[in-house]
């Protein structure tokens, strides 16, 4: 039994339910809410001391960060694969899955705004101004890298990695009411991926 720790709105735990979905991998969803903090009890703690979502336990193991878990699954369940086999080419397939999960949500997450306004104090126009700032900045560099190195999908001929970095992202950004016009071809790829239906069994709306 694959068991999935997540909340429904993450995208990290997003990232992975995709994932799971490519790979044709049925597996027992765990809701662990963090708008009640779930993640910070003592019991969930002790399989996770970082006290995050996504956790997967497989295997007899249990795994943590979105990106680690998704190579875990790509090596263990090789088909389909989630980027190409060219190095040069898995190499940019990575990259901007990295503009994504390391430069734009880990300044953007719950906890991180949080942060900004129940201990920095500042407003609610300040938030999201913050939140635009760090989305837009990726958005520009991705915007562009996807231009040079997109091909049927973000990630190439497959929908893979980049693809499930992307998808998570766009809809953060909708939900904060991020404009997406200087983006076209981060739309494009986002909604070619939506219309699958492993990125559609992983969206938010069909949780809560």
């Amino acid at each position: 039994m694959i068991r999935l720790f997540d909340y429904y709105r993450s995208s990290a735990s997003y990232r992975v339910r995709i994932a799971l979905n490519l790979k044709g991998l049925d597996y027992e969803r765990v809701p662990v809410n963090l708008l009640n903090n779930d993640q910070k009890s003592d019991e969930y703690r002790a399989s996770n001391p970082q006290g995050l979502v996504p956790m997967l336990e497989i295997d007899g193991a249990q795994l943590t960060q979105s990106l680690s878990i998704v190579n875990y699954l790509n090596g263990v369940y090789p088909d389909p694969p989630l980027a190409p086999s060219d190095p040069v080419a898995a190499a940019h397939v990575r990259s901007m899955a990295q503009v994504v999960a390391s430069d734009i949500h880990p300044l953007n997450n719950l906890r991180v705004l949080g942060y900004v306004s129940d201990v920095l104090g500042h407003d609610k126009d300040t938030r999201a101004r913050w939140y635009a700032h760090w989305v837009h900045e990726g958005f520009e560099a991705l915007e562009q890298l996807a231009i040079r190195h997109g091909g049927a999908y973000l990630s190439g001929d497959l929908p893979g990695l980049a693809d499930l970095c992307l998808v998570p992202q766009m809809f953060n950004a909708r939900r904060f009411d991020i404009p997406l016009d200087d983006y076209p071809t981060l739309v494009a790829y986002d909604a070619k991926a939506n219309a699958l239906d492993a990125f559609q069994a992983a969206h938010p709306d069909r949780f809560d």
